[in-house]
């Protein structure tokens, strides 16, 4: 399944989320990171094939927050998933 991309021009640094099945906790964690004080990040949430709802919120985010880009990718694990994080950053640094 090739990678989609929903929409920051230059960030200071790049918050890098896998995703997998996690609608549970997903919106606590996406809101906790978006409160924060420091605004110039981008959020890059990196779904990895979740079956649940974590797909839909990450795209609800990605609609209503410019900072917030979201990656849908075939089921692969955690290390392909953080990867296709760190090789798209806009930011200066990536975090996990």
């Amino acid at each position: 399944m090739p990678y989609r991309l929903t929409t920051m021009n230059n960030p200071q640094i790049s918050v890098i989320v896998p995703v997998y099945n996690a609608e549970k906790w997903l919106r606590r964690c996406v809101d906790s990171i978006l409160a924060q004080t420091f605004t110039d990040f981008e959020l890059l949430l990196i779904d990895d094939g979740s079956t649940d709802g974590s797909p839909s919120i990450c795209d609800e985010y990605a609609g209503k927050d410019s900072r917030v880009r979201v990656f849908h990718k075939s089921n692969g694990g955690v290390s392909p998933t953080r990867n296709l994080g760190i090789v798209n950053p806009v930011g200066g640094g990536g975090y996990f």
